[in-house]
């Protein structure tokens, strides 16, 4: 399952006849410092800043799945001046939660696509699994006891992570974080010892060996980690519905 980076503007039809931008603009991203979702807005924002010769300031809102983010962005004044980086969860959230304050349709106008990352499933190294079979081996082992980081309810990773655990009926917790660069330091630290998350902020620690990453969520590997298997290639192979 991957990830995939949108910006996204509201309403952002600025004033006729003025020189736009004529003033900062605000570019709000709906997780925390350090994540991709960030990282991408931050070298977006310094390039527009760039060509634009005005200043875009980046402001973190984490939480909710990001539907913090997007109702106070929903809410900016429709000249331009607000713009916002999103992520899937910006789609999947209107069928998650029961009810949101904004309509990711009618809210907002889409600018463009930015990036698309896989997703990875890592471990902190004193799991004694090296592969995933062993993975659900060792949580089908001691119950209860495993929990897996996340960077928010709704995320593509927390999904991910509950489709595992549905394949393999797995007693293991859900943990949420305000974005991708705290659900990794959380694992580093042993506090949950498994992260589903996107690939970007884990690919230095699994090549340093701070995390062990256990397959990638894509259909073929990635130039960066090519160690690294697929789902598939470590034993779980991945059924896709068919018309």
């Amino acid at each position: 399952m991957k990830k995939i980076l949108a910006v996204v503007a509201f309403l952002a039809f600025p004033v006729h006849g003025q020189d736009f931008p004529a003033k900062p603009v605000k570019f709000v991203v709906g997780f925390g410092a350090g994540g991709p979702t960030d990282v991408i807005a931050r070298i977006v924002a310094q390039k527009l800043s760039e060509a634009w010769g005005q200043q875009i300031f980046v402001e973190n809102l984490p939480g909710a799945g990001s539907n913090t983010a997007s109702v106070t962005a929903a809410k900016a004044a429709p000249d331009g001046y607000t713009i916002m980086a999103v992520s899937t969860g910006f789609i999947v959230n209107a069928s998650l939660y029961a009810k949101i304050p904004y309509d990711p349709v009618k809210d907002f106008a889409p600018v463009t696509l930015v990036a698309v990352s896989p997703n990875v499933l890592v471990v902190n190294p004193s799991v004694p699994a090296k592969t995933v079979l062993e993975l659900v081996d060792e949580i089908k082992t001691h119950p209860g006891q495993y929990s897996f980081a996340g960077p928010g309810i709704g995320s593509t990773p927390h999904l991910s992570g509950e489709l595992f655990k549905l394949k393999f009926n797995l007693d293991m917790v859900h943990v949420p974080f305000g974005g991708a660069g705290q659900a990794i330091q959380s694992t580093l630290a042993g506090h949950t010892p498994v992260a589903f998350t996107a690939l970007p902020p884990a690919v230095q620690q699994i090549k340093q060996g701070t995390l062990r990453g256990l397959a990638i969520l894509a259909d073929k590997r990635v130039a960066a980690l090519p160690d690294l298997p697929t789902m598939a290639q470590a034993g779980v192979p991945i059924r896709r519905r068919t018309r």
